[in-house]
């Protein structure tokens, strides 16, 4: 008779019958303390305010903000198999700049290849339910106009942003619950500079006069964040949309109807100037 010992012992494949559902587990706060909604941070351009690209004057800041178990059941999942099927693999960090140029895990083999993995990431990022609210900042109107170029340009954007975030969130009922923000770590003393920005907004210093519930999070760069991944991409289209905005921008295209708008999800992809996309000047 064979001896069954070992393999019972082994871990199962699958999640057993009798193992408890996630929903059960207790948490670590009590319910109801944090917002049904998290939100990823990233940037396109430099916020310096010194010198500008030619090409690209214009500095973007893009929160991408889920819904919690759509992000875990869905986004996360359509992630990782896009990865598998192109990488085998999914320790890869997407980042849009490596793509663009075909460095690092980028470089394709070919042109088709590359046009079918554009292809799929565009598909990826359209399936994934998300909303934009993002604030592009042009360098070269500012310095012509001769307006204020003093300010961190990063600063002013986070104030747009964090703005339309809390009236988001009233519109979803979660004003008064804790939602976290998380941003990619850029170094000591540049953290520390957002984290004092960041709190000052969220302790009054906005135009509701109004403390804002939101907690800022820092994530290493190494950090393998689907959420932090999408919102890297989505970052330069906006910044392209807004220094060319007839020309044609296919990845814009896809996220048109992601922007947080005036009048509600059931006009997706109108009026959302000054509400999910702030330009300034």
């Amino acid at each position: 008779m064979a001896d069954n010992s070992e393999t019972s012992a082994q871990l199962p494949l699958f999640p057993s019958p009798n193992a408890v559902p996630i929903e059960d587990v207790t948490p670590l706060a009590k319910a109801g303390t944090y917002s049904r909604w998290i939100v990823y941070v990233d940037e396109s351009g430099n916020y310096n305010t010194d010198t500008y690209e030619k090409d690209y004057p214009v500095f973007v800041l893009a929160f991408c903000v889920f819904h919690k178990e759509n992000y875990i059941k869905n986004v996360v999942h359509g992630l990782e198999k896009f990865k598998f099927e192109y990488f085998g693999h999914d320790t890869v960090v997407l980042h849009e700049r490596e793509i663009r140029k075909e460095i690092g895990d980028f470089q394709f083999p070919n042109k088709e290849f590359k046009q079918n993995f554009i292809g799929s990431l565009h598909s990826l990022v359209d399936d994934s339910n998300f909303i934009i609210i993002s604030c592009s900042i042009n360098k070269k109107k500012l310095s012509e106009n001769g307006l204020e170029m003093g300010d961190n340009l990063y600063h002013v954007a986070l104030g747009f942003c964090l703005q339309s975030l809390f009236d988001l969130l009233i519109e979803k009922k979660q004003e008064d619950v804790v939602t976290h923000v998380v941003f990619e770590s850029r170094g000591k003393r540049e953290d520390k500079d957002l984290e004092l920005e960041f709190r000052r907004i969220c302790d009054g210093a906005n135009d509701k006069n109004r403390r804002l519930p939101f907690e800022i999070i820092f994530a290493d760069k190494r950090t393998n964040s689907t959420g932090l991944q999408i919102a890297d991409l989505v970052a330069r289209p906006i910044g392209l949309h807004v220094i060319k905005p007839s020309q044609s921008n296919r990845a814009f295209d896809v996220i048109t109807k992601k922007f947080y708008c005036r009048d509600g999800r059931a006009f997706v992809g109108e009026n959302f100037e000054g509400y999910g996309l702030h330009v300034y000047p």
